[in-house]
């Protein structure tokens, strides 16, 4: 037997998992995204060099993950210069939202509007309306980019037949017959539920990769960002059509594939350190990830952070916010009682910790039963609207986040 405080075989005293936690966790005073950051200063440290950082929510629709998001991504961009903010959205609702920040031209409402439903809530339209208060009257402006492409829209379209009509007029006709073939005719939803009915996609997928490779011939000056930027619109039609002609299950990593690509171009394309804001699925190390959907099968894919890390290194931070109890938005008008987490749930210990919210660098040293604890198989929540059933693991904690921010009970998000 090992009694509490003798010094183990790592040099660290034995402690249990609830107190190691309760040890190291920096407690965070409040969760006001408008309020004094000083309580996040000593996170810096842990944040280190990296270039890239992970923020990824339990679940969509809890009022106080986004808001502690929002606080984070103030502590990245005002004191540790970040200037990109990649979500888990379209890469053309992007380019609205990118240009209403930097410019103000827009409507807040009807920018939300166009979000994913997930982002449509008072808690995001505050994180919009921060950044664009933030870039008035400065050089050095925040960016803000879409990482998907399944709902591509007309600008990418409107994009590509613009650079064209400029840099090569001479192929204009060519590239308008593939556009006219592929370009969507019905608002995108409407246009997605026709083609996945079409029972030849190839055709389709033809007429964008010929698109893009009108692109890439077009002559230009070495290292041409009107050209590269011209090249990874094409690539959205593409990745648009192709997607929709794999199997779903297929389609599942080949959403996380292209979204991980689509932010390692962006940092190139602007030598940004980037903040990336998506759901923990998304944004976690998790190369064998699974989601349980009863009665459904599972989903499982590699999450786009684990691409990230495989690219980056540490140089990718991983940061997961949880919360323990509460209730969450998952639609209009419509919430989830979210129950504390279930046995086993790497959540657990979290809640025996006497802060309203905290955050915990996993990789602090520990003993050896909290190191099998973070190296245990992981289990945690899954698909809020799937119901209490859902659930995801594959791999561990330590694997997939270096760091938590944990908040004790969550709200629902409010609409906008």
């Amino acid at each position: 037997m090992v009694l509490a405080g003798t010094p183990t075989a790592t040099g660290h005293p034995e402690q249990s998992v609830p107190d190691w936690i309760g040890h190291h966790a920096l407690p965070l005073d409040h969760i006001d995204p408008a309020g004094s950051l000083e309580d996040l200063i000593p996170f810096r440290h842990s944040i280190g060099d990296a270039q890239i950082v992970g923020l990824g929510e339990s679940t969509h629709g809890a009022a106080e993950e986004l808001t502690l998001k929002h606080r984070t991504v103030r502590l990245l961009v005002e004191e540790l210069g970040f200037r990109s903010l990649a979500v888990e959205d379209q890469w053309t609702t992007g380019l609205q939202v990118n240009d209403y920040i930097r410019t103000g031209t827009g409507d807040l409402s009807v920018i939300v509007d166009q979000l994913g439903g997930q982002w449509q809530t008072r808690e995001v339209a505050d994180v919009l309306q921060w950044l664009r208060d933030f870039n008035i009257g400065r050089a050095d402006k925040v960016q803000f980019f879409g990482v998907e492409y399944y709902l591509t829209g007309p600008a990418a379209y409107d994009a590509v037949d613009a650079y064209v009509a400029g840099a090569a007029p001479e192929h204009l006709a060519e590239l308008r017959d593939h556009l006219e073939a592929i370009r969507p005719t019905t608002p995108t939803d409407d246009y997605v539920r026709w083609y996945q009915g079409v029972p030849d996609k190839q055709p389709y997928v033809d007429h964008a990769r010929r698109v893009h490779d009108l692109i890439a011939d077009v002559p230009h000056e070495p290292e041409s960002r009107t050209h590269e930027l011209a090249l990874q619109h094409a690539r959205q039609i593409v990745s648009f059509y192709e997607h929709y002609r794999l199997p779903f299950a297929d389609s599942l990593g080949y959403r996380e594939a292209h979204a991980a690509q689509n932010l390692r171009w962006w940092r190139e394309f602007t030598g940004d350190k980037v903040a990336y804001w998506a759901a923990s699925a998304h944004t976690a190390n998790a190369p064998e990830l699974r989601i349980t959907v009863p009665p459904g099968p599972d989903l499982r894919f590699p999450s786009a952070g684990s691409y990230l890390r495989q690219w980056y290194g540490h140089q990718y931070l991983s940061i997961g916010f949880t919360f323990d109890h509460g209730a969450v938005s998952v639609g209009p008008d419509e919430t989830a009682v979210m129950p504390p987490p279930a046995a086993g749930w790497f959540e657990q210990p979290f809640g025996k910790v006497q802060l309203d919210q905290f955050v915990l660098d996993l990789r602090r040293p520990a003993p050896i039963s909290v190191r099998r604890w973070l190296a245990a198989p992981v289990r945690t929540r899954g698909l809020a609207h799937a119901g209490p059933g859902s659930y995801m693991d594959g791999g561990s904690l330590a694997q997939w986040f270096d760091m938590i921010v944990h908040r004790q009970e969550i709200s629902p998000a409010e609409p906008r």
